[in-house]
């Protein structure tokens, strides 16, 4: 049987795509390039994950279909960048063995996750 091997690409609606574009390059750091998007290089031991959670989930807004987790080196760092550029964002910071997590919330209302994987010896 063939399978998946990987996540080809993630997307996005917005109601304005280049206000957004901008606003994730300015405030998350995300290099878009010329085409629009980016391009994102895996480092050695990068894992993506997918998963499926009940209809009812309180992990995110019920008004929004999914979430993107977006994985960093400095959570703390990425925080406070948030909040300076006066971003909407959640003081809650979980620690989990798969390491830390935080969120915000883009202009256009998306809750999105950011994770710093636990480091590994």
């Amino acid at each position: 049987m063939e399978r998946v091997v990987g996540i080809g690409g993630v997307f996005l609606r917005a109601r304005d795509p280049e206000a957004l574009r901008a606003w994730y390059a300015d405030t998350l750091g995300i290099r878009i390039e010329a085409w629009g998007g980016n391009a994102f290089v895996a480092e050695p031991g990068d894992v993506t994950v997918w998963s499926i959670f009940p209809g009812d989930t309180e992990y995110w807004p019920a008004e929004q279909q999914g979430m993107v987790n977006y994985r960093l080196r400095d959570l703390d760092a990425m925080l406070a960048q948030l909040r300076a550029a006066g971003a909407e964002v959640d003081e809650r910071v979980e620690e989990q063995e798969f390491g830390r997590f935080g969120w915000a919330v883009d202009p256009e209302g998306n809750r999105l996750e950011l994770w710093q994987p636990a480091t590994t010896s």
